[in-house]
């Protein structure tokens, strides 16, 4: 039988298991925090480099290993995103710090698996250009791809750019003339002397600036940032002779420093550019060479083939559109049939 207790004075409450102290919704402010970018993602870790965003920060500051705080678990931090975080920010080995905030986007860059899937994949944060590199030949340009990236980056708010490569192949008179009207920059990234691409004419377009770097496997995009980058050491490989298809070979989406100034990250070769994210009307608008034409349509016109009303072909019909107005006029109904 245990002591049996017979006066109050004696009497000792066992500890709650939770502890005493009162909870509170009050957080800590951070006032010591970090600013700095996130250059990658890879299974938990991010790398961050110390700076106010990649424009300014400095290439030789050294790259913060972090995780993210418990209160951002649920959020999507990618290449790109500012952030705020605490602890050893030092980069030496076997440090590591905590990201707790992260700052409003500029812009976001986003696709999904295809285009019934709902769930969007950011790509990058707070790009300002973005680059789809493509090939004149081995592999053949994908003009739905290609199509797709400048659709999502005008309705993002990036400015498009083509970085055509394998131009020694064959020339890049069938991209420049499908787009010829519209507003995206086309740049040949030719092959020289030593077989190494060209880069003289792209590199004005990414100097200062945050650039993204998309494109199929095979295009020739490591080689490109290789180039780009001294030291980046991006994987390459070859294109499969079977399919046609390029091999995947970077795995990872890394931010790297450009020796002039601003800053490109490469992406993984991807396989699909869905856009179920975006709205029918932006992608309409990504076509502005016949954007003119849909205010003679009907309410709630849905541009189809057929469509009752819709002045698109009789748009395309008169030339309005340009030399490529069929098929893209095509593209701007492929992309619509496969958002229903």
């Amino acid at each position: 039988m245990g002591r049996v207790i017979t006066s109050d004075e004696e009497y000792r409450p066992r500890p709650s298991r939770r502890g005493s102290r009162p909870r509170t919704k009050q957080r800590p402010d951070y006032a010591d925090a970090v600013r700095g970018v996130i250059v990658s993602v890879d299974r938990g870790r991010y790398r961050v480099i110390a700076g106010t965003d990649l424009a300014s920060a400095s290439a030789e500051a050294p790259v913060v290993t972090c995780v993210r705080a418990a209160h951002l678990r649920r959020r999507a931090i990618v290449p790109g995103d500012r952030i705020s975080m605490v602890g050893d920010t030092s980069g030496d080995d076997g440090s590591l710090a905590r990201i707790v905030a992260v700052e409003e986007r500029t812009t976001v860059l986003r696709r999904s698996s295809d285009d019934t899937d709902p769930t969007e994949r950011v790509v990058v944060a707070n790009a300002d250009t973005l680059v789809a590199v493509t090939a004149t030949a081995d592999p053949e340009p994908s003009w739905g791809f290609l199509d797709r990236t400048i659709v999502a980056a005008f309705d993002a708010g990036i400015r498009p750019l083509l970085a055509v490569t394998k131009t020694d192949l064959a020339p890049a008179d069938q991209i420049r003339e499908r787009f010829a009207d519209v507003d995206v920059e086309i740049v040949e990234c030719g092959f020289d002397e030593a077989g190494l691409p060209r880069t003289d004419a792209l590199l004005p377009h990414l100097a200062d600036r945050q650039s993204v770097l998309l494109g199929h496997s095979g295009v020739g995009k490591s080689t490109l940032i290789n180039r780009l980058v001294p030291g980046a050491d991006r994987a390459t490989g070859s294109v499969n002779e079977n399919t046609g298809s390029g091999r995947h070979t970077s795995s990872s989406t890394w931010a790297l420093p450009l020796p002039q100034g601003g800053w490109v990250v490469d992406t993984p070769g991807v396989r699909s550019f869905g856009l179920a994210h975006i709205d029918p009307d932006a992608v309409v608008s990504a076509y502005e060479e016949l954007t003119p034409a849909t205010a003679d349509c009907p309410r709630g016109c849905t541009h189809a083939e057929g469509a009752a009303g819709c002045a698109l072909d009789a748009w395309v019909a008169s030339g309005a559109a340009g030399p490529a107005g069929t098929r893209r006029l095509r593209s701007l109904r492929r992309l619509l049939g496969n958002l229903t």
